[in-house]
């Protein structure tokens, strides 16, 4: 309850920040939105030299891309940890973090929420419905619970990952960071996985597996049987990965020898 308490306490700051800056707030949906919109543009720019792609429609990579869209919104909102080695380690807040009792991650990840991304998951379902329609897709009662729950095991896919990349800062504190390289290599997820070779389909799959952001939990909903298996692993991918990074979180906090001079 405790946890809890503080959490919307936070959440409640953070409000309050953000309306003092109204504009600034408008002007970071907007260009979410926009950069979101330039990628969709960029699949309807491919598939005007085609109508398949490995035997995937345009409606349905179109749905692919929505779905993929909501779990990073929700990554995106609460885990905004982009530049956890800069400000934390090498200028020294982690050391005003550990002063306080409560886990430093929690701090952490409360502190950098950016809850206006999640704007980014209505695009995702609007993405998703116009796509749906055209493809004639039909609901279940119980999907909308299926779809919560695999909304979460990518987000924490996400989640998991950079969390991992941001312990590394606890072994090192150089200002050079593999983010980026890892946020674009997390874009790979948003298209069919057998489209590439086999070696970067088991990278997305089992090793940095962000095809369970994306593509596997959406051919779900499109009816493709064949990556069932794939989809309902979902949710134990993302609990595996998040764990296995809050582990390596904790070592690393135990490791931390302060700032110094």
């Amino acid at each position: 309850m405790f946890y809890f308490s503080m959490f919307f306490q936070y959440i409640s700051q953070y409000i309050k920040t953000r309306l003092q800056y109204r504009a600034d707030m408008v002007v970071e949906v907007v260009s979410d939105l926009l950069f979101q919109a330039v990628n969709l543009i960029f699949i309807l720019v491919v598939f005007g030299h085609t109508q398949f792609l490995n035997g995937w429609s345009r409606e349905e990579i179109i749905f692919i891309y929505g779905f993929f869209l909501v779990p990073f919104a929700v990554f995106s909102s609460f885990f905004n940890i982009w530049d956890f080695n800069e400000r934390y380690i090498v200028k020294g807040e982690m050391d005003r973090i550990l002063t306080r009792p409560i886990h430093s991650l929690f701090q952490v990840i409360l502190e950098r929420m950016e809850l206006e991304s999640l704007f980014g998951a209505i695009t995702g379902v609007a993405v998703m419905i116009y796509a749906g329609s055209i493809l004639d897709l039909s609901f279940a009662w119980y999907d909308f619970f299926i779809f919560i729950l695999f909304v979460l095991g990518g987000a924490l896919v996400y989640a998991g990952i950079f969390i991992a990349l941001a312990s590394i800062g606890f072994w090192s504190d150089a200002r050079t960071s593999i983010m980026p390289t890892m946020y674009n290599i997390g874009n790979y997820g948003r298209y069919p996985v057998d489209i590439y070779n086999n070696v970067i389909r088991y990278v997305l799959t089992w090793i940095l597996p962000f095809a369970f952001v994306g593509v596997y939990p959406a051919a779900y909903f499109l009816g493709r049987e064949e990556w069932y298996g794939y989809a309902f692993l979902t949710p134990v991918m993302g609990v595996i990965f998040f764990t296995l990074a809050i582990v390596l979180w904790n070592v690393g906090v135990k490791r931390y020898r302060g700032a110094g001079n």
